[in-house]
């Protein structure tokens, strides 16, 4: 299970409007890269058949099988205050994290 702040869900559902998005809904997924080995992205697409289909805080997402493995039990955030830095993934699968949020092991 993944799962969505109230804060986060607000604002991806602001980025599909503003996106004019139509019928593609979040993609939210894991891939090589960053400075710790993997790190983390989401764009709006189409979903696939092979995707695992999720729902949270009244908003659909989407995750490839791959990325569900790294990712089941994380809880995804927005912080936008002062300091904030955007989307926030806490994940309990991560041995180590980068300074960025971003990437991870």
């Amino acid at each position: 299970m993944i799962t969505l702040s109230p804060r986060a869900a607000r604002q991806i559902e602001t980025m599909h409007s503003d996106n004019d998005a139509g019928s593609k809904v979040l993609r939210v997924l894991v891939e090589t890269g960053g400075c710790s080995g993997f790190q983390y992205g989401m764009s709006f697409d189409d979903p696939k058949t092979e995707d695992e289909q999720l729902e949270c805080e009244g908003v659909s997402f989407v995750v490839d099988p791959a990325s569900y493995a790294y990712l089941d039990g994380s809880n995804i955030d927005f912080d936008d205050g002062l300091q904030g830095k955007g989307f926030d993934i806490q994940n309990p699968n991560a041995q180590s994290t980068c300074g960025c949020g971003k990437s991870f092991s």
